[in-house]
């Protein structure tokens, strides 16, 4: 369960908030569990490490979509000195956040809220006053503090600025003799707000449909830290307009539903005694951590089972109220399921894939087919998985993962409840075989035997490389040796300056005694990897293709043999090195194939290579097709089709700007691509050396 994970985590990122000028200051901090279970106070974190650098393996999706707000402080000179938020994007990412405490009270955690502006209209004797609950302030968000641990995030349109200059800062006074004015301009304001009034609001001449006021208890269930938030509501108007608190506010309402003016007035004596009849009859509320203010009627139940079994007592007492998902969708749940009643069947298929069938029991009766339950998570944007009929099926967080996991790495077979899996992807569904009730065969087994040997094995940098490496480059040499042992290709993708070729070299000569290795670059760069070939390892028989006897110089290629070509002799002389069967294939500066419809990269996709290497200093990731045609070449099939990729990821992410599509890439290449920048390794580079 998700309660089961957080317990499980040592190392968090928590928000601490201080309230200014109707805004809040973010400030990240490290938090490490202690013996007692206990968080530490945090270690603050500069915002810098959180833009620029990946190394935050523990950041919930939530904490990237509130550091992608960090925008940089670029001097005049064009330099970075920093980073800031930009709060119109990171206020309304942090909504929800289960980890925000006070910053001058570390221990008191804090509630973020989405909300909207209110308009009260109140009878003082002969006049009316006209005024927002609270001031909107300048920008396009706002933050209003409700009690000293709750925060109300709202976003500020256009219409009510518009409002905003009628009403002026102070409200407006106007004589009762103008409520008929005063009511069409409530009409019309009351689409894109709500307003509250302590008057009656009806009369003659206003084209306002009064109707009887709806006491009946509305039970919001909303995702919250490890559990789930239980608040309650009453919806005057049935099951459209705005929600308020049951019994408390004013009594009259007046607001555009559904393309209606209605208005109706509240029985607040009759909300209230409904609101205790729901509270009395679900003991789990009275189990639950109670954040009552003022009578707002929210709890906090800890654990996902917690809420399903509150579910379970208010599905008792459906007559008497209205259960409601985020976003207004009632459910009803039949029962939590695991990975554990998940049956699997996995056995090799064609070019080494595998082929995986399956079903889920929900019960003696009931079972779902694999496919079909992959494609209703895909569809689901939570664990409640839509069984139809208003029914749905509660998957602990946990197998969601699982599922996802599988959505992201499976292409649909032929058959049909079969999934495709690409090799590659054994390690990252090992945990899901392991748990569900798997029936494997022996190529799976191989397969995931393979990868766990080459992940404890720890090779030797050759003796015979010339030079001493650093320790980040020991790094990156031992995981393109293990990539390479399994037949998986790599992608190093250094900052300039950081030695990808003298690493890619320590590789070339731990292989060297398998075949030959082919090295292509830019003509311009080619004379480069001769000068370090003969410095840093003179063992290896260095040969620069020419314009003399090529094919002589390919068809003798052997043990210990390095070719160095350029682009443009690969493009002329690929028949003839698609013949050699070739060690490594390492590509430098492998933008040079970005295009997929080029000459030159249709060549390089000729070539065949137990271990394939690209080495590129630009973060290919930022242009999606290049990614996938780079990987095309190292790890054919890896992304699937460009078809495939261009709709699960390319669209998203490019044209919808889609955050949760791009943590998916960037995890389902994370394992092939390796990339340091030089405020990481600072250590261990050399100091600059100033020439006078």
């Amino acid at each position: 369960t998700r309660a089961a994970r957080g317990q499980e985590q040592t190392t968090r990122l928590a928000w601490f908030v201080r309230f200014a000028d109707n805004s809040l200051v973010l400030i990240p901090k490290e938090q490490k569990r202690k013996a007692s279970g206990q968080w530490s106070k945090g270690r603050a974190i500069g915002l810098n490490r959180l833009a620029e650098t990946d190394e935050f393996s523990y950041l919930s999706d939530q904490d990237r979509e509130i550091c992608a707000a960090l925008e940089p402080i670029v001097e005049g000179s064009g330099k970075i000195s920093g980073y800031i938020f930009n709060m119109e994007k990171a206020l309304p990412a942090i909504i929800g956040h289960p980890c925000v405490f006070l910053e001058h009270s570390p221990q008191t955690p804090v509630e973020l809220v989405a909300g909207e502006p209110e308009l009260v209209v109140e009878s003082h004797g002969e006049t009316l006053f006209i005024h927002f609950i609270r001031d909107i302030g300048e920008g396009e968000v706002v933050v209003w503090q409700e009690t000293p641990t709750r925060f109300r995030i709202v976003r500020i349109t256009d219409e009510h600025r518009r409002v905003a200059e009628i009403t002026g800062r102070e409200g407006l006074r106007v004589p009762i003799e103008a409520s008929g004015q005063v009511l069409d301009a409530i009409g019309n304001i009351a689409s894109f707000m709500t307003v509250h009034s302590s008057i009656d609001v009806g009369g003659e001449g206003q084209d306002v449909t009064e109707v009887s006021a709806d006491a009946t208890p509305h039970i919001h269930i909303i995702p919250y830290g490890s559990g789930f938030r239980l608040e309650m509501f009453v919806q005057p108007f049935s099951h459209a307009g705005p929600y308020l608190k049951p019994g408390v506010g004013e009594t009259n309402i007046m607001a555009e539903v559904k393309g209606r003016r209605l208005q109706t007035k509240r029985n607040l004596l009759l909300e209230e005694e409904k609101a205790r009849e729901v509270e009395e009859s679900c003991p789990m509320l009275d189990l639950a951590i109670d954040l009552e203010q003022e009578n707002e009627r929210e709890w906090h139940l800890l654990d996902p089972e917690e809420c399903l079994q509150a579910l379970l007592e208010i599905e008792e007492i459906r007559d008497r109220v209205v259960l409601e998902w985020p976003e207004g969708e009632k459910i009803a749940v039949r029962r939590q399921t695991g990975v554990n009643q998940l049956n699997l069947n996995i056995r090799t298929s064609q070019q080494d894939w595998f082929s995986l069938s399956g079903h889920l029991q929900v019960d003696q009766d009931e079972v779902i087919e694999l496919k079909s339950l992959l494609e209703q998570v895909k569809k689901s944007n939570s664990r409640f998985i839509p069984m139809g009929d208003g029914q749905f099926l509660a998957l602990t967080q946990e197998f969601r993962n699982r599922l996802e996991e599988l959505i992201l790495f499976g292409e649909e077979g032929r058959a049909e409840n079969e999934i495709y899996v690409h090799p590659l992807a054994a390690p990252a569904l090992e945990e899901l075989t392991r748990q569900a009730k798997t029936t494997v065969d022996d190529g799976w087994r191989e397969r995931l035997q393979a990868i766990n040997e080459a992940q404890d094995f720890v090779p030797e940098v050759p003796s015979t490389l010339q030079a001493e490496l650093r320790d980040y480059q020991v790094e990156g040499f031992v995981w393109m040796v293990r990539l390479a042992r399994l037949g998986i290709g790599a992608c190093l993708a250094d900052d300039m300056g950081l030695g990808k070729t003298l690493q890619s070299l320590a590789v070339i000569l731990y292989f060297a005694g398998k075949g030959p290795t082919l090295v292509v670059a830019p003509t311009s760069v080619c004379m480069n990897w001769e000068q370090e070939v003969n410095r840093f390892a003179p063992t290896l028989k260095l040969h620069m293709l020419g314009s003399l006897d090529r094919e002589e110089v390919i068809r003798g290629l052997g043990k210990y043999d390095l070719l160095v070509t350029s682009y443009t002799l690969l493009q002329q002389e690929v028949d003839l090195l698609e013949q050699v069967d070739w060690q490594c294939i390492a590509l430098d500066e492998a933008q040079a194939i970005k295009n997929a419809a080029t000459k030159r990269s249709k060549a390089a996709k000729r070539l065949k290579a137990r271990f394939k290497l690209i080495t590129t200093g630009t973060p290919i990731e930022n242009h999606l097709g290049e990614l996938w045609n780079l990987f095309s070449f190292i790890n054919p099939g890896l992304l699937g089709t460009y078809k495939r990729f261009n709709a699960r990821f390319g669209i998203p992410i490019e044209k919808h700007h889609d955050q949760v599509a791009r943590r998916k890439l960037k995890k389902l290449i994370r394992p092939f691509m390796l990339r340091r920048i030089k405020s990481q390794v600072l250590e261990e580079l050399p100091p600059r050396t100033e020439i006078t």
